[in-house]
C-alpha cells in the first residue's frame, strides 16, 4: 500500500539525499549492499541483547535507505535489472534477519508463548511469500502490485511494536506480531487474486529445461 502512495511524499525528503550521494561517487547498488549489511548486523546485535527501543530506531533509519537506492537509479536514467534483483535479494535478507532475531528474543529472553513464536515465524514466512508472488508474477509477464501488508507496512508495524516493548508497552509486541500475521496471510491470498486475475494468467509456460517436451522442441 505505502510502497505504491507513497513515493511522491516521501520524494521531497529521499532526492535531495539521492543527489547527494550520487556526487560523493557512490552508486545504487552500494548503498543496497551497504545499508542491507548495517541492518542485518543491527538486527543480530541489539534485538537478541535486549535493546529494543535502539533496534527499532536505528534499523528504521538504515532500512528507510532502501528508498534512496531506488532513486538514485532513477536520477541516473533508470535502474538496471540487476540493480532489481539485488534490491529485492537483500530485502528478503534484511527481513529474514529481522523477524528471525525477534524469534530469537522471544523464545531466549522473553519467555514467549509457544503460539506468539508460531506467529513470528508465520510472519517471516508469509513475509517472503508475498515477495515471491510478486517477483514470479513479473516473471512470468503480468504485474502484481499492491496489497494489504508490503514492506513498508510490515517494517511500520514491526519496528513500532519492538520500540514500545523496549518503553515497557506490555503486549505491544505481541499485538504487532498477530497484527502482522493476520494481514500478511490476507495479503498472500491478496496478490494470489491479483496473479489468478492477470489477463495473461492462463498463458502457457515453456517446458523446464532438461524436461521430456524441451527436448523435443529443439
Amino acid at each position: 500500500m505505502l510502497s505504491v502512495h507513497g513515493r511522491r511524499p516521501a520524494a521531497v525528503v529521499v532526492e535531495p539525499v539521492a543527489r547527494g550521494l550520487l556526487k560523493i561517487g557512490l552508486t545504487p547498488n552500494a548503498i543496497t549492499v551497504l545499508s542491507s549489511a548495517i541492518s542485518v548486523a543491527l538486527v543480530v546485535i541489539l534485538i537478541p541483547a535486549g535493546h529494543l527501543v535502539w533496534a527499532a530506531i536505528l534499523i528504521g533509519l538504515f532500512t528507510a535507505v532502501d528508498m534512496v537506492d531506488g532513486t538514485m537509479a532513477r536520477l541516473r536514467g533508470g535502474g538496471t535489472k540487476f540493480g532489481a534483483t539485488l534490491d529485492a535479494t537483500c530485502d528478503r535478507i534484511t527481513d529474514g534477519a529481522l523477524f528471525a532475531a525477534i524469534t530469537w528474543w522471544l523464545v531466549y529472553t522473553h519467555d514467549a508463548h509457544p503460539s506468539l513464536v508460531a506467529a513470528t515465524l508465520g510472519v517471516l514466512i508469509s513475509s517472503q511469500v508475498i515477495s515471491y508472488i510478486k517477483a514470479r508474477g513479473e516473471a512470468s509477464g503480468f504485474q502484481v502490485v499492491g496489497g494489504l501488508i508490503e514492506r513498508p507496512e510490515r517494517l511500520i508495524i514491526a519496528l513500532v511494536g519492538l520500540g514500545l516493548e523496549g518503553f515497557g508497552v506490555p503486549y505491544a509486541l505481541d499485538a504487532a506480531i498477530w497484527l502482522l500475521l493476520a494481514g500478511s496471510v490476507f495479503t498472500v491470498f491478496e496478490r494470489f487474486r491479483m496473479a489468478y486475475n492477470s489477463p495473461h494468467a492462463n498463458d502457457f509456460i515453456a517446458p523446464p529445461t532438461g524436461s521430456k517436451e524441451a527436448g523435443e522442441k529443439k
